[in-house]
């Protein structure tokens, strides 16, 4: 290889053959090269990591889906296990029974099996609401058996009638 020395002054000018050349640029390329190859592993790596991710998100969103659902049931069970303590079912006691038995003993003795409402507060001697009760009770265990109609003439009272069978 010549090299030809020029002053200082003039622009140098250099003379390579395509072998050299081809060696330079390679020499000049190859660190960009390898930084090329280092970023393509480096996104392989974040593509696998992002959709590593994505799964994890999946299955999160899965679970907090089965949580809310899981909070949603326990809630509508406490609201109901609430409305029950509010407002609980009331079986009738062995006074509203045995009211009963008497308000069906004494309409089956009377021969229209009708009686008012006031009558039958005298009878038993209650106010109208355990006497409301009383007749609750007395149709909740003979559906069908009892009705109550208004009086004729005064609309405003009741009367209870024992149906026939």
């Amino acid at each position: 290889m010549q090299v030809d020395i020029v002053p200082p002054s003039e622009e140098a000018v250099f003379i390579l053959t395509s072998g050299q050349l081809k060696d330079l640029i390679k020499e000049a390329i190859q660190p960009l090269q390898d930084e090329v190859s280092q970023l393509r592993a480096t996104v392989a790596s974040q593509g696998e990591e992002i959709a590593a991710m994505r799964v994890q998100v999946r299955s999160l969103e899965s679970l907090q889906e089965q949580d809310v659902t899981r909070l949603a049931c326990d809630i509508a069970q406490d609201r109901r296990r609430l409305a029950a303590l509010e407002h609980p079912a009331k079986e009738p006691g062995k006074t509203e029974i045995s009211r009963a038995e008497k308000i069906e003993k004494y309409l089956s003795s009377r021969p229209d099996h009708k009686a008012t409402f006031e009558t039958l507060k005298g009878h038993l001697g209650i106010d109208k609401d355990l006497l409301n009760d009383a007749i609750k009770t007395l149709m909740g265990s003979s559906p069908g058996r009892y009705g109550i109609t208004r009086t004729p003439g005064d609309k405003r009272k009741r009367t209870l009638i024992m149906l026939p069978k």
